[in-house]
């Protein structure tokens, strides 16, 4: 990556270009030239080429072979995480974007079944290389990431409320922008380390433990999350609790996938999905 800091404008501009970029590459029925590329993004090929080599580690034309049907299949053949394995050998940690590590705490089982009733969670927009992302944080950290590229504002909205529905909550992406500036590896971050607040049940809590000791670029599955929690005839209920993971990309939920090799489902959009899991594959080869 470059080394020269960006201002906070430039990044935006940059998140912007990426989403943009990504959804176009994601959109497309075969690959698409550098040149084309950079026309769409009104800049030169090489101007281009450099900030999306900066965001992914790669060139458009390698990430775009990423994104090719199958990917997925050959991600569960040649980096499936054991995840009892990765754990025991400090795997956890390793192959973050940008070395980034989390720290993060639960609720407690009795505060949780309280739906949020005395909690103030604080909420914001922010732009991301996967589109819009909205985000919310208690004064302990992250507790809510969605993306509404696929699903839309209001949907995404309603969707992180109702998890709550008992919270107050207040917008202030001021607050937040410190922590989503590290959980995105923007060159401006002030922190290192973006901190997370798991709102979840027991079970789901234990499931989103799990999917934090995969690395990035690596991927699981159902039935191994399920073995790794010692339930292993709960693969159904695992793929619910992937699935209400609210903390997307920092618990990745993406990184799981079905034994055939199949993605899935996601809960932001199988598109995102598919972005989300080439951009580290990419990353991790760069």
């Amino acid at each position: 990556m470059e080394q020269n800091p960006q201002t906070p404008t430039e990044t935006g501009y940059h998140y912007n270009v990426m989403r943009r970029a990504i959804d176009l590459i994601d959109g497309a029925d075969e690959p698409l030239s550098l040149e084309a590329l950079a026309s769409e993004m009104g800049m030169s090929p090489a101007h281009f080429q450099r900030v999306f080599s900066r965001w992914v580690g790669v060139s458009p034309k390698r990430y775009q072979q990423y994104l090719a049907l199958g990917h997925a299949k050959a991600l569960l053949s040649e980096r499936f995480t054991t995840l009892e394995t990765a754990h025991a050998t400090g795997l956890s940690g390793s192959g973050r974007l940008h070395d980034l590590f989390l720290r993060w705490e639960s609720m407690s089982p009795g505060d949780y079944a309280k739906g949020g009733d005395g909690l103030t969670i604080f909420w914001g927009w922010f732009d991301s290389p996967f589109g819009l992302a909205l985000v919310m944080g208690t004064d302990k950290g992250i507790c809510g990431l969605g993306f509404a590229a696929e699903m839309g504002e209001d949907w995404a909205m309603e969707d992180l409320v109702r998890r709550w529905p008992k919270a107050r909550y207040v917008e202030d992406p001021m607050r937040l922008r410190p922590w989503v500036l590290a959980a995105f590896g923007a060159e401006d971050a002030t922190l290192k380390e973006a901190p997370l607040y798991l709102i979840g049940a027991p079970f789901q809590i234990k499931v989103w433990e799990a999917l934090l000791r995969v690395p990035s670029g690596h991927v699981t599955t159902y039935s191994e999350i399920a073995e790794s929690i010692g339930n292993p005839r709960a693969v159904r209920a695992v793929g619910t609790a992937v699935g209400r993971n609210p903390v997307s990309w920092l618990i990745p939920c993406h990184r799981a996938l079905r034994k055939s090799g199949g993605l899935g489902g996601y809960h932001w959009g199988l598109p995102v999905k598919r972005a989300l899991l080439a951009f580290e594959a990419a990353r991790a080869e760069a």
